[in-house]
């Protein structure tokens, strides 16, 4: 596996100066109360308020969204002129299914590592639980026909043509969580890594139980002191990640069907990560930017790498981005003070787990001469991760770049890295260090 230089650690530092997010908020089988430009504007209008610079001081706007809502097209547009960016600073939108925050983060720190970019508003959101119901291509072609006749007995002969069937919605959501070149949706492809590594139903649930844990423990000790306030149409407000059950238990997991495979799979509903809508940014900025400003530097962005896979076993891109940085830095496991493997389901992080400590896996598949060693998981999500607080595809990249730096800072550790699998068979993985 050939370790290629990256702009990031051979061009101008890439600082992080801020950063917030919006509670999580665990779809409810209806509408949420915020669309996904909701909670992006309201959680970026509160790290705004508290900056030195004006919100036109930024050179652009970069936005992760997978499924914007018809009246949201290039959300990253909209948000910043909501949040009085002005009509100077140009805003767009990047789709990279679950990694799209993270794509935003990397093209933002591409073009301040080149020059071309002082100051940039990167993030992410989704609104999952607003995801369309569509008609198929039935409907579609009727209402065509209907909406092209003129005559009165063409308008007739059109309205005969109508059948019921035409009347079955899609649910863009199942679409969109279904790869359709492998025919496989994202739960049927962690059954697969769960059969490949021989990864337990317990050890599913066990992993699933301390994801619950550990958040409402980093709830209790006040260690998510990243999230803003939303405020909704009615004044409810909403200050927390909503999908936690700290009483989780193996005995209550257990008694869930399997939600792909049934009857015989192992991955279910509770060590999976929940539907979710949130929002997440974070404020990147050159040396230049920083001095100007005399703003204050939470960490570093120093390393990205993205990657292909199998898209019937998209789990494991975390191993195959990850691998290419830690040989490019010259680190091992052990160089790396804290992670944050996004958590689509309990079995695919436990399926990267095994991969990276495989001396099989790492020299056939990463062509390495050996495999790394183990990744410490109690350095791992250390504070829960999608199985506990949900996985909104949009924003789910940003949010684990900004929290790994939190950690960073309270634990006083220098090095940590964020990643994620991708549906459609990718991964992508960045890696920072706090700057004192």
């Amino acid at each position: 596996m050939a370790a290629q230089p990256n702009p990031l650690s051979t061009g101008r530092p890439v600082y992080v100066v801020d950063g917030a997010r919006s509670p999580f908020l665990r779809a409810r089988n209806k509408p949420g109360p915020f669309y996904a430009s909701d909670l992006s504007f309201q959680a970026g209008r509160a790290l705004l308020y508290r900056q030195p610079f004006s919100a036109e001081a930024f050179d652009q706007v970069i936005m992760g969204c997978v499924m914007g809502a018809p009246h949201e097209v290039n959300i990253a547009r909209i948000v910043a002129l909501r949040l009085g960016c002005g009509d100077k600073v140009p805003a767009w939108t990047v789709q990279r299914n679950c990694a799209s925050g993270l794509q935003a983060l990397d093209c933002a720190a591409q073009d301040i590592a080149s020059g071309r970019s002082e100051l940039v508003l990167a993030g992410g959101a989704e609104a999952m639980s607003h995801a369309p119901l569509l008609f198929g291509s039935g409907m579609a072609a009727w209402l065509g026909a209907f909406s092209a006749a003129r005559k009165p007995v063409d308008k007739l002969k059109a309205a005969l043509a109508f059948r019921p069937a035409y009347l079955k919605p899609v649910i863009g959501l199942l679409c969109g969580l279904t790869d359709h070149f492998v025919g496989l949706n994202m739960g049927q492809t962690a059954e697969i890594l769960a059969h490949r590594f021989n990864i337990s139903r317990e050890a599913m649930d066990a992993y699933a139980v301390r994801s619950h844990q550990r958040l409402a423990k980093a709830a209790e000790q006040g260690y998510l002191d990243e999230i803003e306030t939303l405020y909704d149409a009615d004044g409810k407000y909403y200050d927390a990640d909503d999908g936690c059950r700290p009483d989780s238990s193996l005995e209550k997991l257990a008694k869930l069907r399997p939600a792909f495979e049934r009857p015989f799979g192992k991955v279910t509903a509770g060590n999976s990560a929940q539907i979710t809508d949130g929002a997440a940014w974070l404020i990147l900025a050159s040396e230049d930017a920083v001095e100007k400003y005399k703003l204050p530097v939470i960490g570093r962005i120093c390393d990205s790498q993205w990657a292909g896979v199998d898209p019937a076993q998209m789990g494991l891109g975390p191993v195959h981005a990850m691998a290419p940085i830690l040989a490019r830095n010259g680190y091992d496991s052990g160089d790396i003070d804290f992670w944050e493997i996004n958590e689509a389901f309990a079995a695919q992080v436990l399926a990267c787990l095994q991969a990276w400590q495989s001396e099989d896996y790492c020299t056939r598949e990463l062509g390495l001469e050996k495999a790394f060693t183990p990744i410490d998981e109690s350095r791992l999500n250390v504070d829960g991760g999608g199985v506990s607080l949900g996985h909104p595809v949009g924003a789910s990249g940003a949010r684990i770049v900004l929290h790994v730096l939190k950690v960073l800072q309270r634990e006083n550790a220098q090095r940590g890295i964020a990643t994620l699998c991708i549906g459609g068979g990718q991964g992508g993985a960045m890696l920072v260090e706090r700057v004192a």
